[in-house]
């Protein structure tokens, strides 16, 4: 059985490199045919309003939107249900694909058999 991915981002701009890295990390095991799950919470559920990937910039590398797309593609994308209260971002806020959910169902994909949990 083939392992899945859990990818939980609390950082944004608040710390760029490190929510770049949790982007690229997910994006890179879609193109590899890994199934993920990409959590966007914290300052990072901004990304997943139309147009604030975009806003992202960080030196040497892959735009953020460009990354957030290929997730899309072939992966899924969650907002914290708290994250987004807290925001007031709502499911008809949010890019289409893309859901808000909470705690439980984070606990549900990280504890499949085959997953593994990566935090950043």
């Amino acid at each position: 059985m083939a392992r899945s991915m859990v990818i939980k981002v609390t950082a944004g701009m608040d710390a760029p490199e490190r929510c770049n890295q949790a982007f690229t990390v997910a994006a890179a095991a879609v193109a590899s045919g890994v199934p993920v799950s990409l959590w966007l919470t914290g300052e990072s559920a901004w990304y997943g309003l139309p147009g604030r990937a975009k806003e992202f910039t960080l030196p040497e590398a892959t735009p953020l939107s460009d990354l957030l797309d290929i997730v899309l593609t072939g992966g899924k994308v969650t907002v914290c249900t708290q994250c987004a209260a807290r925001r007031g971002i709502g499911v008809d806020d949010v890019i289409e694909g893309i859901r808000i959910a909470g705690a439980s169902t984070f606990v549900e994909e990280a504890l499949t058999d085959n997953a593994q949990a990566l935090v950043y």
